[in-house]
């Protein structure tokens, strides 16, 4: 950090006032002193903060994943279930469709022995 500079001159005597333009002078050193040293504080804790954000930002966007994760896994749950309900009401409904042709030939068979012993047709 630039340091400023004594009010009086070492090799005059010190009971010589300071003129204007030498006050002048040193309020303009002193004032960029301060200015550079506010403004390395003002980087530095502008850095932290950024800092802080960033850390901040990964924690949320991590919980965020988690959650979407869940989410994602519960669905996927639920739409199997959902795929091996309908896959055993589809079964079922073949099942019955199978069973019903299988009856159908049976009294196709059943109507041909009645019209043949019996000689009667019911249709």
């Amino acid at each position: 950090m630039p340091k400023s500079k004594p009010l009086h001159n070492s090799n005059k005597r010190s009971h010589q006032p300071a003129t204007i333009r030498e006050i002048e002078q040193l309020l303009t050193e002193e004032t960029s002193v301060v200015l550079e040293a506010v403004d390395k504080r003002l980087s530095a804790q502008e850095r932290r903060m950024d800092e802080r954000f960033a850390a901040h930002e990964v924690r949320i966007l991590g919980a965020v994943d988690k959650r979407l994760e869940k989410l994602e896994t519960r669905f996927m749950q639920k739409l199997n279930d959902l795929i091996t309900t309908l896959d055993k009401f589809l079964k079922r409904v073949t099942d019955v469709q199978q069973e019903f042709t299988f009856m159908k030939e049976d009294l196709k068979r059943v109507k041909a022995v009645i019209r043949a012993k019996l000689g009667v047709s019911r249709d």
